[in-house]
């Protein structure tokens, strides 16, 4: 297994649920990941759980929308390990209030942690990538960043930055053999998404608009990254990974 072997990957809130998966995976494939999530317990147990099945995995607390921390994981980064090859911003949270709803502080700190997040994450870690030679930037977004639905107005908005600043940065960073992608997953089952499992109507419902026999898990979103950031996918830049069971193809 080492279809990532010899590459350093950062992978923001890797604590739990899909970007602990990414991790998981990237280490067991042969990348040395520096994960980095708002948890401190949560990032220290996932580095441990990663060290001890034979992985390297190096901690770092991490507030994705803070400026000043994106310089600190970088330049701890570069200093344990001399490179980046990898970014996958991962980190964000969830809202699900329509607009009328929405307040402007709960809309601000979505915005700040799921779409500035992966502004500052690709503007400092993408010259240590093209130091490297290239490498992969992959920005999780959702299908909400593709298509509308209703009582998600901040969470939609955020992810569909995502979606249009990643294709930006692709045309950007084509040059420098950086490529830049997008996944859109569906409904994965997340701790962030725990009480809609929970709930018997919205799960129905959710199972009635996913044509694929189950809903989505942690891994199939990490297999998805990992094709992205393996030397497979030199010539996919600009891409969008829908990984939904079906969802958008209504």
């Amino acid at each position: 297994m080492s279809r990532l072997q010899g590459k350093v990957a950062i992978i923001t809130g890797a604590a739990k649920g899909q970007g602990l998966a990414e991790a998981k995976l990237f280490a067991k494939e042969g990348a040395i990941v520096v994960i980095t999530d708002i948890s401190e317990d949560g990032i220290n147990r996932a580095a441990v759980e990663i060290n001890e099945t034979g992985g390297t995995a190096l901690p770092i607390v991490q507030d994705v929308s803070s400026e000043s921390d994106w310089k600190k994981v970088i330049k701890v980064a570069v200093e344990e390990f001399n490179k980046i090859d990898i970014l996958v911003n991962n980190a964000g949270i969830p809202s699900r209030k329509n607009v009328e709803e929405e307040t402007l502080q709960e809309w601000e700190k979505v915005q700040a942690v799921n779409s500035t997040g992966v502004f500052l994450g690709m503007k400092y870690a993408a010259p240590e990538i093209r130091k490297a030679g290239g490498g992969s930037i992959i920005n999780i977004s959702s299908v909400y960043g593709i298509i509308g639905v209703g009582g998600y107005a901040a969470y939609h908005a955020s992810k569909g930055a995502i979606r249009s600043l990643s294709k930006t940065a692709a045309m950007d960073f084509a040059k420098d053999y950086i490529r830049v992608n997008t996944i859109h997953p569906g409904i994965i089952e997340t701790p962030m998404t725990q009480d809609l499992f929970e709930d018997v109507e919205a799960l129905n419902w959710l199972k009635g608009v996913t044509p694929w026999p189950r809903l989505g898990k942690p891994e199939d979103v990490a297999n998805g990254a990992l094709f992205l950031a393996s030397d497979e996918s030199t010539f996919v830049t600009g891409a969008e990974l829908v990984i939904d069971g079906g969802w958008i193809a209504h």
